[in-house]
């Protein structure tokens, strides 16, 4: 399909004949490997530069080891650095050892998260969705801060970051109409939760224990919040959580919902919205992405759009990447 064309509704999906309900498939080729990346023209990417105005520039990856120790049983990485101790050594390595590329920042590759029937994206074999693709093509585009953290704290109804407090969509429109922003296609969504900061004032007891189980705020689960990210047609969604969506996943589902999806495990979306973004729809995830400093400056300013930029690792057949992201204003 051709980008000038008209892009259908979710309701309207999907556009390939036999292709699963809810999703993109075929829309950009059944061969694809970029999803709503598609969205990210040359076009819209010229027109995201002559958003710069200040020159002013923030990295939204945090330290590679911010959460510590790591969560979801991810191994903790052990940094070495050759020749450190030796007074004689003529250079320094980096050796990370044990190092889960998504431990910190990231991006979510289609590899990730499969539909528990329908596979990975577009069909494809699972092998054949490194994050490479991605990072060979490189991403660049307008990106959209939706402060939500903060917006509910004026709002007198702030986050509760230990919980599975949602985030339903008519908060985000709130939210980004308060900072009289529109969101146009191709555009990729940050939100904000503030879990990060949060998370890293806490005593080192505390993080231990969440090793074993813990909440967050997020985005819900369910075709509510698919059709709404597809209909405002973003390219990429990222957040600050560990998991874009709340978390535990269903945490809200009735008995009688997690009946019918262990019954119908293409159900699976109706609590973990990571089986309907990534697998049918095409739509990259980012977690854990250092949005405070950038959210800070648009408070300022009053800008909630900016260039946003991300070089993924070209890791041949990679599940994920650090963003190494960037905005620039």
């Amino acid at each position: 399909m051709n980008d000038a064309d008209r892009l259908p509704s979710y309701a309207e999906l999907p556009v390939r004949a036999g292709a699963p309900a809810g999703s993109s498939w075929g829309l950009w080729g059944d061969d694809d490997r970029f999803g709503c990346l598609n969205l990210l023209t040359a076009e819209r990417a010229a027109a995201a530069v002559r958003l710069v105005e200040r020159g002013a520039v923030f990295a939204l990856n945090a330290e590679i080891d911010v959460v510590d120790p790591p969560l979801f049983a991810r191994q903790a990485l052990t940094h070495t650095v050759t020749g450190e101790d030796d007074p004689e050594a003529l250079s320094h390595d980096d050796v990370l050892d044990g190092w889960n590329t998504q431990a910190s920042s990231q991006w979510d590759g289609f590899r990730h998260v499969p539909h528990p029937i329908h596979g990975v994206y577009a069909g494809l074999a699972d092998r054949d969705h490194g994050i490479d693709h991605w990072a060979a093509r490189g991403i660049v585009g307008r990106g959209v801060l939706a402060d939500v953290g903060r917006w509910r704290d004026l709002d007198g109804r702030p986050l509760q970051m230990d919980e599975p407090d949602p985030i339903d969509p008519a908060d985000v429109d709130a939210c980004l109409d308060a900072a009289g922003v529109t969101i146009e296609v191709g555009d990729v969504l940050l939100v904000r939760t503030g879990w990060l900061g949060w998370y890293r004032r806490l005593d080192p007891a505390v993080k231990a224990d969440m090793v074993a189980s813990h909440a967050n705020p997020g985005l819900p689960p369910g075709e509510a919040t698919a059709a709404w990210l597809w209909d405002h047609h973003v390219a990429a969604v990222a957040a600050d959580n560990p998991s874009l969506e709340v978390w535990p996943p269903g945490a809200h589902a009735t008995p009688e919902l997690w009946d019918e999806v262990r019954a119908d495990r293409s159900l699976a979306p109706e609590v973990f919205v990571h089986t309907s973004l990534l697998p049918l729809l095409g739509l990259p995830i980012g977690e854990l992405w250092d949005l405070d400093a950038l959210a800070a400056d648009c408070a300022v300013d009053g800008r909630a759009t900016f260039l946003l930029t991300s070089a993924p690792i070209r890791i041949p057949r990679g599940v994920a990447s650090p963003p190494n992201a960037l905005v620039i204003k």
